[in-house]
């Protein structure tokens, strides 16, 4: 017996190592790319090649100014950090840069099949979550751009807290709770968008750990000093006492959220008010509608760019409606099936409530949405349609069809990232693929002016500068880029005219 129970274990142990392999690998085939990608000129510069902190590599006086200073509207010290390490080992080396986006994107691919396996026990279902996490190509932004390396390396941080929040519930002490505190404090210090990890939390305690639905009062008196005894009174008191200590119990994470929040709201002052002036009930429109448009690209991932021009004009009512019923109906539906279908109640919240903090209603620069906001939030949504569409499959018991269908999913993704992914190998063909999906991308023609007036194209530069002067007219760094396009324009005319001049002369 003890042979047969050794060699069970051996055996799902090789199939785990398997899933690891084929994850890593998939992972690799998409964004291995990269390590042949250079920089861009969105972020980068300021980030790593331009910034004279990061250029100095890691040292003590670097290390304080990450943990000490705000920079580009930004606190995150841990960011900094591995920005720092990068430049110490492969100074002005892009390939170097890109290896480790793409390394820690594996190491939180691998992590979340982990954690997804651990929690609900189903290895292949978890497999296909991970899967679709790996190469979304919605995840191309947050890999394949150096300068978002905070979205990675969070990411990171969120599943490791994730495994040490579920070790902690299987044995609860003081010791596994702080190891849960400090993983959480290291991911706000990568990205503050991590605010809404104790809201999924309580997300996975209703399923698939199930803590809510338990009748016990599994509070036993090493658990932050709440009383052993379960109280007294009627089951839906008894209910309420576990809803209640488990918020409780989030307490000090919570802790956490508002003192990063804080330091973020200090931070990012200034590009809030600018952009605050818009109406408020214009951000609260495009917000609902942001939530439709992540949920279509997710569904339909074509047509992605580094930006998405913010709408110059009020919204069209119909499709604000239309987003806001959308929203109430499967919130709707996700609530009265939470009795049969848990999965889906907890993971369309996490989609909604992860996406809280950057939906826009307190906008942060001029994007109307942007594809690395969907980095982690949109895990909630593999997970739901993941055991959705396993369970009606059982009904069908054809099995073959559900994988050869995964497979299809995991192969047109693969195709269509890999060539996301290749568009972000320069800047310019960055920014031609840019405006070849959106149109009056006033983002995408001022980076092509600046880049032609690089290259002594200048009436390609004034073009471009123009055009984005024209989409967005009251930017004083358009008007400005114009202004100097056209001056050398000029430049370039008076010597054009004073060459011509002289060849006459001297014929």
């Amino acid at each position: 017996m003890l042979r047969i129970f050794r060699h069970q274990i051996s055996q799902g142990s090789l199939t785990i190592v398997a899933v690891c392999v084929f994850l890593a690998a998939i992972t690799w085939l998409v964004f291995g790319q990269t390590l042949g990608h250079g920089f861009v000129d969105y972020d980068d510069p300021q980030y790593v090649y331009d910034n004279l902190e990061v250029t100095s590599g890691l040292s003590l006086h670097g290390m304080t100014w990450a943990f000490t200073h705000s920079y580009f509207n930004n606190w995150h010290p841990l960011t900094w950090l591995t920005h720092m390490l990068d430049w110490q080992l492969y100074e002005r080396k892009p390939g170097g840069h890109h290896f480790t986006n793409v390394l820690l994107h594996t190491v939180g691919v691998l992590l979340l099949f982990l954690v997804v396996a651990q929690m609900t026990g189903a290895l292949w279902r978890s497999a296909f979550v991970a899967a679709i996490f790996a190469i979304h190509p919605l995840h191309v932004e947050s890999v394949a751009w150096i300068a978002e390396r905070k979205d990675v390396l969070s990411g990171v941080f969120f599943m490791l807290t994730l495994g040490a929040y579920i070790r902690y519930v299987h044995r609860q002490t003081f010791g596994r709770y702080a190891v849960v505190w400090i993983l959480f404090a290291c991911g706000l210090m990568c990205k503050p968008m991590l605010v809404t990890l104790p809201f999924v939390l309580l997300l996975l305690d209703y399923w698939p750990l199930n803590r809510v639905r338990n009748q016990r009062f599994e509070v036993g008196s090493r658990r932050l000093g709440v009383s052993s005894q379960p109280p007294s009174g009627s089951y839906g008191e008894l209910r309420w006492s576990l809803v209640r200590h488990l918020i409780l119990e989030k307490v000090p994470l919570l802790a956490l959220c508002v003192v990063s929040s804080v330091i973020t709201l200090l931070a990012q002052g200034d590009a809030i008010v600018s952009i605050s002036r818009l109406p408020f009930w214009w951000r609260l429109n495009n917000a609902f509608l942001s939530y439709i448009v992540y949920v279509r690209q997710m569904l339909w991932p074509f047509g992605l760019t580094p930006f998405y021009t913010y709408p110059q004009t009020t919204l069209p009512g119909w499709e604000v409606a239309l987003s806001i019923v959308l929203l109430i109906g499967i919130t709707a539906a996700a609530t009265a099936l939470r009795r049969g279908h848990p999965y889906l109640v907890t993971g369309w919240f996490w989609y909604l409530g992860m996406l809280v903090p950057v939906i826009g209603v307190v906008q942060v620069g001029s994007q109307a949405h942007a594809d690395r906001y969907t980095y982690l939030p949109q895990i909630g949504l593999y997970l739901a349609l993941t055991w959705m569409i396993a369970d009606l499959a059982k009904a069908w018991r054809r099995q073959w069809i559900l994988t050869a269908a995964a497979t299809a999913v995991i192969a047109l993704l693969s195709w269509s990232a890999w060539i996301q992914a290749s568009y972000w190998r320069e800047s310019e063909s960055l920014w031609k693929h840019t405006l070849a999906v959106t149109a009056n991308n006033e983002v995408a023609h001022n980076h092509l002016g600046k880049l032609f007036l690089e290259k002594g194209l200048i009436d390609e530069a004034v073009a471009h500068c123009q055009a984005a002067v024209n989409s967005l007219p009251n930017s004083p760094m358009f008007q400005a880029n114009l202004g100097t396009a056209l001056l050398q324009k000029g430049l370039s005319d008076g010597v054009s005219a004073e060459s011509h001049r002289a060849r006459r002369s001297a014929v």
